[in-house]
C-alpha cells in the first residue's frame, strides 16, 4: 500500500487500532489532525496522555473517576439503597438519560464469557458483593440484553440471593416510538412478556 510518509502511516495503524475504527476512517482521521494547527494537534495529544495519567478507577464503585471515590459515590443525592451493576463505565452514561433515577453504580469490568476466558474471578464481583452491608435493599442487573449478559444477571442473582437483598433486571422490548412491525420475535416475546397493567 502507497504511503506518503512514514509518520502519517504511523498514526493510521494506530488509529486503526481503536475499537470501530477501520483503515478507511482512520486515514480520514489522521489526514483531519495533519490539517488542525499544530496548537489544537497538541492539545489533542497532550489530553489523551492526561486521561491515561489521570483517570483511575473508584475503589467503590469501579467506575472510571479522577477522584476516589467517584461523584457518583460521594453525591449524598443518591439513592443508597439501591446498586445498579453494569458491564462497562459507559453503561452509566447511558442510563444516566433516567434524570429521575439517581441509584448507585457497580461496573463490573466486562460480563461472563468462558468462550472467551472471562470467569467470575475476571469482573468486579468480590468488589459488589463487600457493599451489601444492609443497607443496599435492592440491585439492578442492568447488563446487556444477550446470552452473554444473561448469564452474568443469573450468576448475580445466585450470589445476591443469600444477603436478602431483592434482585430485578431491567425490562427489555420495544423502543418508544418503534414500530411492531420492524420489531424481531425475540423483541417481541419480551415486550409481551414485561407487560404491565394500565
Amino acid at each position: 500500500m502507497y504511503q506518503s510518509s512514514e509518520s502519517l502511516g504511523r498514526l493510521v495503524s494506530l488509529l486503526s487500532r481503536l475499537p470501530g475504527v477501520g483503515r478507511k476512517t482512520a486515514g480520514r482521521l489522521a489526514f483531519h489532525i495533519l490539517k488542525m494547527p499544530v496548537e489544537e494537534a497538541r492539545e489533542l495529544a497532550e489530553t489523551i496522555v492526561a486521561v491515561k495519567e489521570k483517570v483511575g478507577t473508584c475503589s467503590v464503585c469501579c467506575n472510571i473517576s479522577e477522584s476516589d471515590p467517584c461523584a457518583v459515590c460521594t453525591d449524598a443525592r443518591r439513592d443508597r439503597s439501591i446498586i445498579c451493576v453494569v458491564e462497562e463505565a459507559s453503561d452509566i452514561i447511558a442510563l444516566e438519560k433516567a434524570e429521575e433515577f439517581r441509584p448507585l453504580y457497580h461496573v463490573l469490568g466486562g460480563r461472563l464469557s468462558p468462550l472467551d476466558g472471562i470467569g467470575p474471578d475476571d469482573l468486579n464481583i468480590k468488589a459488589l458483593l463487600k457493599r451489601l452491608d444492609g443497607s443496599v435493599k435492592e440491585v439492578i442487573v442492568a447488563t446487556n440484553p444477550d446470552v452473554e449478559g444473561d448469564a452474568t444477571a443469573m450468576y448475580l442473582n445466585k450470589l445476591i440471593q443469600p444477603f436478602g437483598v431483592k434482585v430485578t433486571r431491567i425490562a427489555r422490548g420495544l423502543p418508544v416510538g418503534g414500530d411492531l412491525e420492524y420489531a424481531d420475535g425475540v423483541t417481541i416475546t419480551r415486550a409481551l412478556q414485561g407487560r404491565q397493567e394500565l
